[in-house]
């Protein structure tokens, strides 16, 4: 039975926790993926956690947002500060609600080896665009053992630890096969992530 990490039990734990990873860029990494998101809009997060990019990024453009994620206790937090969220093992084949953007930030690599099927379903249900922000530099790649077990053991959201991620040669190697789709791609965060933005044709 997978054990849910430290991290994602409390939503101020999980927010010390990327504060920590990413410093400085710790805001930057949500308003990438805001400032793409024009008002009005309807929004699928995908992984949210605990929602910070809608609490602290979105929710002034007035979008109607819906957030999804495996963590009861992070979706009734949303509810109850009055967002839509859903309980969802994204790993099913259910399709996925339709919205203008469908966005997930750095949390692709937990449908590795084979990302594509979850990518699919977010195609399918975006009307406008998809959004992935991905971490490629990542604690759990560390050359450090200790370091590297540490990132493996605080990143199980509840469905079991992921050991393989990605970095900018894989993911990018991963965005061949929607070549046409993608409109662009950067770095954010001060390089930890990379954006990709792909659009409906």
């Amino acid at each position: 039975m997978p054990s849910t990490s430290l991290i994602y039990r409390s939503s101020s734990l999980y927010e010390l926790a990327m504060l920590a990873l990413y410093g400085r860029h710790y805001g930057s990494r949500y308003r990438a993926i805001a400032e793409l998101v024009p008002n009005g809009s309807i929004v699928l997060d995908l992984c949210c956690g605990p929602a910070l990019l809608y609490h602290r990024y979105l929710r002034h453009k007035s979008v109607r947002y819906t957030g999804l994620d495996v963590n009861a206790e992070f979706i009734d937090r949303l509810t109850r500060r009055g967002a839509s969220g859903q309980v969802r093992d994204l790993r099913s084949e259910e399709a996925l609600p339709e919205a203008d953007y469908v966005i997930m930030q750095a949390s692709l690599y937990h449908f590795l080896p084979d990302p594509s099927p979850v990518m699919d379903r977010m195609l399918r249900a975006a009307r406008r665009q998809v959004i992935v922000s991905e971490p490629i530099r990542n604690l759990s790649s560390s050359d450090s053992r200790l370091a590297a077990l540490v990132g493996k053991l605080l990143t199980d959201p509840g469905v079991g630890n992921h050991s393989q991620r990605f970095n900018e040669a894989s993911l990018d190697q991963f965005f061949l096969r929607y070549r046409s789709l993608v409109q662009q791609s950067f770095l954010a965060a001060g390089g930890r992530e990379k954006l990709y933005i792909l659009s409906r044709r």
